[in-house]
């Protein structure tokens, strides 16, 4: 992949609301506009950076995962296994499924 790595990592979410006041919501909105993003990404990011030990072991934890698999051989190679997958009927039965 021209030196870049290849990762999926899983992010495990929880909803939660918050009540925010006129001017804090007006100051978030603004900076969400001018960054395109979210507001809901503007409070993850100052979460994580006030509490960043969480993150860190979040972090270590997904890289005890990375390559977990790697030495299987009862596994087919990975672009043979995707074709697989797209070969198959799956979309029709889906939209034979919604058509219900």
């Amino acid at each position: 992949m021209g030196g870049l790595e290849a990762r999926c990592i899983l992010y495990i979410m929880k909803r939660t609301q918050l009540y925010l006041d006129d001017d804090l919501w007006s100051a978030l909105h603004s900076q969400a506009r001018r960054e395109k993003t979210t507001v809901s990404d503007l409070v993850r990011r100052a979460i994580r950076d006030r509490y960043p030990a969480n993150r860190e072991k979040r972090h270590e934890a997904m890289m005890g995962w990375v390559g977990i698999w790697k030495d299987r051989d009862d596994l087919p190679e990975t672009e043979q296994y995707v074709r697989s997958l797209r070969d198959d009927d799956r979309l029709e039965g889906l939209k034979e499924r919604r058509e219900k």
